[in-house]
């Protein structure tokens, strides 16, 4: 009996997108990670045998990291320093060490928004720590909210964040239309929400469904007006606290100012443009 062609399609390695890339001349980098995975996927659904998609990569003994693999390790523990940064500690098998060179990098792969996400961190445990490294992780949020022409402002923020590979601000951008046909700039923002950090979302007043929207605008969109609950439950998906910008009409700043106060947002948390 053959298999499905729809469920090998869903289990191919989806190609990274540029912005996934750090840029740090990594080795793997993710594009050559994908490469392998593709080959691995391509060798298994020519034989119909998914199994071979399972194979078992050989680790050695120790925990000297393999150039040419990802490994996994647990976090121990998670300490906050500051407001936005985090000191993440990672266990290592036995009492062995990472083995680095001075000033030498790794790389930390893992899963933001359901996309694949790879950054290149230098450890701040020394060298020859046993049983544990330690990194820094930056994590800073901002909350958009627009209305109509007030897109304008936010799309530079957006794109300086974007062009930095080394920004790793979260950002959330909620743009308020009243159709569909209505969104300002649907390419570029289209574009922008490819990347690991940035979610957008949309609020059409006078739309009554979803249905007639194109697929890949359903998931992110909402019919009616951006009330307090929704601000709420946007909040609320955020990873911590966001620095929340507002533009709009006066009438929308003004709302936008009450919601997000009752949602425990404070007042030098806002700007308001």
């Amino acid at each position: 009996m053959s298999e499905n062609e729809d469920d090998w399609l869903a289990l191919k390695p989806q190609e990274p997108s540029p912005s996934q890339c750090c840029g740090s001349g990594c080795k793997p980098c993710i594009y050559d990670v994908y490469e392998k995975e593709l080959a691995q996927w391509e060798r298994a659904k020519a034989k119909r045998d998914k199994s071979l998609l399972m194979e078992k990569k050989e680790q050695s003994n120790n925990s000297e990291l393999n150039p040419d693999t990802f490994t996994a390790f647990n976090i121990s523990s998670v300490e906050q320093l500051t407001e936005d940064t985090y000191q993440y500690k990672f266990e290592l098998p036995g009492n062995s060490s990472l083995r680095l060179s001075l000033g030498q990098h790794i790389v930390l792969r893992g899963m933001v928004n359901g996309l694949e996400v790879q950054r290149a961190y230098t450890p701040i445990s020394p060298g020859n720590a046993e049983g544990y490294f330690e990194v820094l992780i930056k994590h800073g949020e901002l909350l958009m909210l627009a209305s109509g022409t007030g897109l304008a402002p936010m799309l530079p923020i957006l794109q300086s964040i974007t062009i930095d590979e080394e920004d790793e601000t979260f950002v959330t951008l909620v743009g308020c239309f009243r159709t569909f046909d209505r969104i300002y700039l649907k390419h570029l923002l289209q574009d922008l929400a490819r990347y690991w950090n940035i979610r957008i979302f949309y609020v059409l007043s006078q739309e009554t469904s979803l249905e007639k929207l194109p697929w890949s605008y359903q998931e992110n969109t909402y019919t009616g007006r951006l009330n307090e609950d929704l601000v709420k439950t946007i909040i609320n998906s955020c990873r911590r606290k966001p620095f929340v910008l507002i533009c709009g009409s006066s009438a929308f700043n003004e709302d936008m100012s009450k919601y997000l106060k009752a949602a425990g947002i404070e007042e030098n948390s806002c700007f308001v443009f």
